[in-house]
């Protein structure tokens, strides 16, 4: 869900930076600009969040920080929080903690650099150095390789009974029969198949080291804060146009480009129309849309927009 796609200064229809990753009954979120706890009560609730991930250390990306930790203290949360980010993000939080005070809570914090790879449940979240003058990181969430889907019935024809041995050969175990033949998985599975890949890149100027880390992914969110018209700007403030993000995600092979940061200073029309020119699997999200990623064999990714959304939200 896309908390805030404003760039460093929020509009009445963008807030600062924010994105929330739900995989399964677990919640990433990344970046926690100002205003970020309004937009989950106004969505879809404060209360769990398992992971906060900062891409570098400008306001926009982190000032709603503070004032969230301490209103999870506030509603009795116990469970620890992982916060990861860059260098500088320990320092930060200790000026931070005369703002909430304590909390009744653990935060698991951790700082790294690129290259550093944080382990999930089925998961991992790699990152790597982007580019915006100031150290900062982008990231990708890579799922592990599923199992081919089992075939029951061919299992059946080779002579394997229905029940535990069906469950042996699902994982990969080869079982020997009663008569003495062997079923090896692969004669009754399909091929692995892959996870999804989704990638943020922070604040940055194009890079390679985004570029390699966004290879053949499914989705790949990138800064695209302004358009051809302010190109010296982007490249005095280390920022990437629309059309920059669109090279890019064409080079790395992605699946759908979404543009975010973005200046009140450009029309939506405008952003998109640059970024398709090169990459026409684009989309610009406003604030509280959320994009629905399937398996890769299940279909692509579909943008649900906030007021369809509604509903499932409860208002």
């Amino acid at each position: 869900m896309f908390l805030g796609t404003a760039g460093a200064v929020p509009t009445v229809d963008r807030a600062p930076s924010g994105l929330l990753l739900v995989r399964g009954g677990e919640r990433l979120l990344f970046d926690c600009g100002e205003g970020t706890q309004r937009q989950l009560m106004r969505s879809v609730g404060l209360a769990h969040i398992d992971r906060i991930f900062i891409t570098h250390l400008h306001g926009d990306h982190f000032l709603g920080l503070p004032g969230m930790l301490k209103t999870l203290g506030l509603m009795g949360r116990e469970t620890g929080i992982d916060l990861v980010g860059p260098p500088g993000l320990e320092e930060i939080m200790l000026i931070s903690h005369r703002l909430f005070g304590r909390l009744p809570y653990p935060i698991d914090l951790r700082e790294i650099d690129g290259g550093a790879v944080v382990q999930g449940d089925g998961y991992v979240v790699r990152s790597a150095r982007n580019h915006h003058g100031i150290p900062g990181l982008a990231y990708a969430l890579e799922e592990e390789w599923r199992p081919g889907r089992f075939h029951p019935d061919r299992a059946v024809a080779l002579g394997v009974t229905p029940g535990p041995d069906f469950g042996r050969l699902q994982a990969g175990e080869s079982l020997v029969l009663p008569t003495g033949d062997v079923v090896e998985p692969e004669q009754v599975m399909d091929e692995r198949r892959p996870g999804r890949k989704i990638v943020i890149s922070g604040d940055t100027r194009p890079s390679r080291e985004v570029l390699e880390l966004s290879r053949d992914a499914t989705v790949l969110i990138h800064d695209s804060t302004f358009a051809d018209s302010e190109a010296a700007r982007a490249l005095e403030t280390r920022h990437s146009t629309a059309r920059e993000a669109a090279v890019l995600a064409r080079q790395a092979g992605v699946e759908l480009l979404v543009l975010t940061h973005v200046s009140s200073r450009h029309g939506r029309r405008e952003l998109l129309d640059e970024a398709r020119a090169a990459f026409p699997q684009t989309i610009l999200p406003s604030d509280l849309d959320h994009l629905v990623v399937p398996y890769p064999e299940k279909g692509p990714p579909e943008l649900i927009f906030a007021r369809d959304a509604a509903g499932m939200w409860g208002d």
